[in-house]
């Protein structure tokens, strides 16, 4: 288990692998695939999001693949590479390639939901982690029928799963990002409550 974070990091090294995640993760693969295949600008469709769901709205379940792997490799890859230079530099630049995927500078701030990039941030900084996702969504996915619904409750299970595991700097950083996921899924929320919330296999 890596060592907690060292917060007395000189501040361009910590900036450094911020701003490395940051715009790693600000590349709008969803945007740059639809576009590249002629289907036009993705955020003009469905939800209006740049993510993997709303690429699946085009018809074309390969770039619905394609930009799932790239958003969530993404992640992995600021970690893997960020992690040359220590466990610390590996979660602050897995942080910055996520804030990047929601808030990428290049469009003007707006992107996605986040879900791909924190599943490629947790395969790179403890696999064990994309299992207890994988499981749990699954699961969920499978009696709810809600994408969204089996995307909240991985994120309330996997910072608490990894808290009990013993794998704290991990935890902490998890519970950060899932506090984000769920506040960017609030409109998912709002239909989930109010039964408007679209099923897996629904059209649309």
């Amino acid at each position: 288990m890596p060592d907690p974070i060292n917060w007395h990091l000189s501040l361009p090294f910590f900036t450094s692998a911020l701003l490395f995640g940051y715009l790693l993760g600000s590349i709008p693969f969803g945007l740059l695939l639809t576009r590249a295949a002629g289907l036009g600008d993705v955020r003009e469709i469905g939800s209006g999001n740049i993510g993997a769901t709303n690429v699946l709205r085009t018809g074309n379940k390969f770039l619905a693949v394609a930009t799932l792997l790239f958003d969530a490799l993404k992640g992995t890859a600021a970690v893997l590479i960020a992690g040359i230079w220590g466990p610390d530099m590996a979660v602050i630049a897995g942080f910055g390639a996520f804030i990047g995927h929601l808030f990428p500078v290049w469009l003007r701030f707006r992107g996605g939901k986040g879900v791909a990039t924190y599943i490629g941030v947790l395969l790179g900084l403890l696999p064990l982690g994309v299992v207890i996702f994988a499981v749990v969504w699954l699961l969920t996915a499978a009696v709810t029928r809600y994408s969204s619904l089996a995307a909240l409750i991985c994120a309330i299970v996997v910072p608490v799963a990894l808290f009990l595991l013993g794998y704290i700097q991990v935890a902490e950083l998890f519970t950060v990002m899932s506090a984000i996921i769920i506040v960017k899924h609030r409109a998912n929320i709002s239909r989930l409550l109010s039964g408007e919330e679209s099923r897996i296999g629904d059209n649309g």
